[in-house]
């Protein structure tokens, strides 16, 4: 999910940009933070929307940076479990799919790909072994999301699932909701 959030914080503006306008030294300084942090209560930044609003000027002796308290927004991706996300396939491993999120990579276990002994073939890709299904990297999928971990704020784990009926790759969403009269569904 993307949120639109305000933030409140004091900025710091070193003093070789004391010579550009103060809201661009500032948003310049709040990019330069935020943009990419990652956070378990914020989720990932995106980007620095905008300025609401910016407070007079501090300085403290012995940094020669001015603080400015300043409210501005920001555009963060933040999951959340059970959320139904689309994605693509980035790529395949024996043990599953990484599939692309938004900004960031989930994976997929062999196991949560689909109800079927699932094998993994030599041109990367998963084989339902009875329903003869078949995923491969750039196929678009729908899945859930059953697991978070920012234990590594620096790369956060995201575990999905695409074992339920309107969940997994667009083409079986379809074939379940569009059954093919007289024979097995691909």
């Amino acid at each position: 999910m993307f949120y639109k959030t305000l933030i409140k914080d004091h900025i710091m503006v070193q003093p070789k940009n004391f010579g550009k306008e103060i809201k661009e030294a500032i948003t310049g300084e709040i990019k330069n933070q935020y943009e990419g942090f990652i956070s378990k209560d914020i989720g990932i930044v995106i980007d620095v929307s905008s300025i609401k609003s910016i407070s007079e000027g501090r300085l403290i002796p012995g940094s020669g940076a001015a603080f400015y308290e300043t409210e501005f927004y920001i555009l963060a991706f933040k999951p959340e479990i059970q959320e139904v996300i689309m994605g693509k396939i980035k790529d395949m491993a024996d043990f599953g799919a990484f599939i692309t999120l938004g900004p960031i990579e989930g994976m997929i276990h062999i196991s949560q790909t689909m109800d079927d002994f699932v094998s993994f073939s030599k041109e990367k890709t998963l084989l339902g072994k009875e329903s003869k299904k078949g995923l491969k990297v750039l196929d678009k999928c729908k899945a859930r999301l059953i697991a978070i971990s920012y234990k590594d704020l620096t790369n956060p784990k995201f575990g999905l699932t695409m074992r339920q009926k309107g969940i997994g790759k667009i083409e079986w969403i379809k074939d379940d909701l569009f059954p093919k009269k007289g024979g097995k569904n691909n």
